[in-house]
């Protein structure tokens, strides 16, 4: 989707109008606080600029996952301290996302008002995209503005129902990711890299599989560079492998071959007999794995190559851990290659994004999550955009769907 073909806030007259936003409040707690604000931080300036518009900001959110109906544990009120500090006023709640009790708090809203809906994940409707349940969400306003891109995978009543039914737009966060991800893989300065870890090839297939057909380098790192060596002819000794992948990274090596993709992995290890913190640990080739040794980080030579790749590149897609980044001294490779990817940045040689999984972590870890061009908190649709998939929520976005 290039930047034009979605309509955002600019396109917008929002004074007088009540304006349903779909967020994605669905942020980690913590002894009934929230521990990270992240999202809501994301989501802050859309609320507050259609506030500041004159408009009522009336926004729905899924919460948890409830089984059946309403329960305390998934009510979205945890979330109404943290959101009220974050747009500067009291927000108002709403103890259902339809019906009379969310009728009655949007009436009583005025202009420039926020109004929190309950849960929208407390009726089976939204799930399964029910027609009478996004005729119910989309009589509360007159216009629909979607912000909650880590969402967008899903074509549920509130993320892709309700922008069929009412005038839609982008809101800052979803135009801000979108137009990010344009830049990155469908209109980007090439040469490209993306840098790929993680555990297991078997989960990631399509995103490999996409990926290799569409950027210059394909660097890979994690437990399923060990899958790609064993299709090799290296031995990993106790090191994690999908060695019955072997086939599918045959494969994957051979399409990538074929589209002009130069595949990147380890040259060296770090190995070790045990998996925690300060194991004692040695650099071996990336063929000299022992027997009982698992190779848990890149080695220096891996990292050194990486950096002049790099240092080739226009553009870094970036998603999963290169080593075991959580337990020290496993996290010097992933480190060490992401400070790389950020120093070109802060040069403005590189446009630098990331997201899915683990990722958001291991570059905070690293010290270089605000200093990537940009670091996406959406896990399953930014995985699902890399493998090249349609993402319901964005689709229904579209100016011919509006």
């Amino acid at each position: 989707m290039t930047e034009a073909a979605f309509n955002t806030l600019d396109d917008l007259s929002v004074a007088g109008k009540t304006v349903l936003v779909r967020a994605d409040l669905n942020v980690p707690m913590q002894d009934g606080a929230v521990s990270d604000t992240t999202r809501i931080d994301r989501l802050a300036p859309t609320l507050t600029e259609l506030a500041r518009k004159g408009a009522k900001v009336v926004v729905l959110s899924h919460f948890g996952r409830p089984k059946a109906g309403p329960d305390t544990k998934n009510s979205l009120r945890h979330v109404l301290p943290a959101l009220s500090r974050a747009v500067g006023q009291d927000v108002a709640f709403a103890g259902s996302c339809v019906g009379d009790a969310a009728k009655a708090a949007i009436a009583g809203a005025c202009a420039g008002d926020v109004v929190l809906l309950e849960n929208t994940r407390f009726h089976a409707g939204e799930e399964k995209n029910d027609p009478a349940f996004v005729r119910q969400l989309a009589e509360l306003g007159d216009l629909y503005v979607n912000d909650a891109f880590s969402a967008a995978h899903r074509a549920h009543a509130s993320t892709e129902g309700v922008a069929r039914l009412l005038p839609s737009a982008a809101g800052r966060l979803m135009q801000q990711e979108l137009e990010a991800l344009a830049k990155a893989l469908e209109t980007p300065e090439r040469p490209v890299c993306a840098v790929v870890g993680g555990a297991k090839i078997s989960t990631k297939l399509d995103l490999l599989g996409n990926l290799v057909a569409r950027v210059d380098m394909l660097a890979l790192g994690g437990g399923m560079a060990n899958t790609f060596l064993f299709a090799r002819g290296a031995e990993l000794g106790a090191s994690l492998c999908e060695r019955d992948m072997a086939d599918q990274a045959r494969a994957i090596m051979d399409k990538a071959k074929a589209c002009g993709c130069e595949i990147l992995l380890p040259e060296d290890f770090v190995v070790a007999t045990e998996f925690k913190s300060g194991a004692e640990d040695r650099v071996v080739a990336g063929n000299a794995v022992g027997p009982e040794e698992m190779a848990l980080d890149i080695g220096p030579a891996t990292v050194a190559l990486l950096a002049r790749k790099i240092a080739t590149a226009r553009t870094v897609v970036w998603n999963g851990p290169l080593g075991a980044f959580e337990i020290t001294p496993f996290d010097a490779g992933t480190n060490a290659v992401a400070a790389e990817v950020a120093k070109r940045t802060q040069l403005g040689a590189l446009l630098s994004v990331a997201g899915g999984g683990d990722t958001v972590a291991a570059l905070a870890a690293a010290g270089v999550e605000d200093t990537f061009t940009y670091v996406s908190a959406a896990g399953g649709a930014f995985l699902e955009w890399l493998e090249g998939k349609d993402l319901p929520g964005v689709a229904a976005l579209r100016k011919t769907q509006a």
